[in-house]
């Protein structure tokens, strides 16, 4: 029998509620925010000016170049107006028509911004150009050309910076959709695919996972982001990985493990969050980069393997098939750890029942039984 509207609807908002609280979404940004921060820390941000502006927006960036270009254009083109006033060039003052002037031309406020512009940038239109009758316009343009200078270098360091972060490194890499939890090499694990878009090698990578969940300590003190840590393996081991091609990362479920009490009709109703990390150094940049990603317990699919991804052609060349990346096939799995390890005494059974599809009533004649 199908479902209502109803449940449909209460199943996709419990499910929208439980993704929009999670702390680490699936491309790897942390949603956590920070509230009642005293104003003296506020101003370290300032203090740190350079990692402010390489972690602000783009569009903050660009707005903060061209306002501060424009801002020191129209400073010095002040400062400029006022040495021609203080001399007597301008326009309004009626200077005799053989008087050197400081700045030749600039007799107007937007000649005086004209001529900061030039300075600045380092453009000589011809007109316009400075004397020697002022020893305080020649200080000014010294001072400007060293401001011009610093300005130029900051906002190339800054850009140059924001298109080298290892965060857009970090965008080559990706992980499964989902985790599997199924046998493999005789325990009961679960698993993960990751796989590096580039040929490129990410070199020295380490993968390491964090449990996140709500826990009550016995003296009752409710810890909301309680961390424990989930170690993930490869075949080669878990530090120093070759990574040239999609990877199973698989983590042992035994009695040391917190996911080892769960088992395939309990794993939905926890309430967790599995945060996994890869950590290590673009061969091309030689720039250290971290790489997380965070699956919930709806994303963890009891009783599935993920289908082969790597083959080997004809010609001796090996293929990556992405296209079975996230795909995932049932397989016999034990209905818990305890179950699967034949640990007595905490075997999870459902108690909700299921319908048989094929079951069928049938009517049988009873043979006629004599009784003695």
């Amino acid at each position: 029998m199908t479902r209502s509207l109803r449940e449909l609807v209460k199943e996709y908002i419990t499910e929208r509620r439980v993704r929009k609280y999670r702390l680490v979404t699936r491309d790897g940004r942390c949603n956590i925010e920070f509230g009642n921060v005293m104003h003296r820390n506020r101003f370290a941000y300032v203090l740190d000016i350079w990692t402010t502006f390489v972690e602000t927006r783009w569009r903050f960036v660009i707005l903060h170049f061209v306002a501060s270009f424009t801002l020191s254009w129209f400073i010095f083109g002040l400062l400029w107006y006022w040495i021609a006033r203080d001399h007597g060039d301008l326009k309004w003052q009626n200077p005799p028509s053989n008087r050197t002037a400081c700045v030749n031309s600039v007799n107007t406020l937007t000649y005086a911004f004209l001529f900061s512009l030039e300075t600045q940038t380092t453009i000589g239109y011809g007109d316009v150009y400075i004397t020697d009758v002022c020893p305080g316009a020649v200080a000014l343009l010294i001072i400007q050309s060293l401001m011009g200078t610093i300005i130029n270098c900051f906002w190339c360091g800054v850009v140059m910076a924001k298109i080298a972060l290892p965060k857009k490194r970090a965008k080559t890499i990706t992980f499964s959709d989902s985790a599997v939890i199924c046998p493999k090499k005789g325990t009961l694990c679960l698993q993960i695919r990751v796989a590096n878009l580039r040929k490129t090698l990410m070199i020295g990578s380490q993968i390491y996972g964090k449990l996140l969940r709500t826990t009550i300590t016995p003296e009752g003190e409710t810890i909301i982001l309680d961390q424990v840590s989930i170690d993930f393996m490869v075949d080669a081991g878990k530090d120093n990985l070759f990574f040239v091609c999609p990877m199973t990362l698989y983590h042992i479920i035994d009695k040391s493990s917190p996911f080892f009490d769960m088992a395939v009709d309990t794993l939905h109703q926890q309430e967790f969050e599995l945060v996994v990390f890869l950590d290590g150094t673009a061969e091309s940049t030689s720039s250290s980069c971290q790489v997380r990603t965070s699956y919930i317990p709806q994303e963890i699919m009891w009783g599935y393997d993920f289908l082969p991804i790597i083959s080997r052609s004809k010609e001796g060349k090996y293929r990556v098939d992405f296209s079975n990346f996230a795909k995932v096939v049932p397989v016999p799995t034990a209905h818990c750890a305890y179950c699967y390890h034949n640990e007595a005494g905490h075997h999870h059974h459902s108690i909700n029942g299921i319908d048989n599809q094929g079951f069928v009533v049938i009517d049988v004649e009873m043979p006629n039984i004599t009784k003695m």
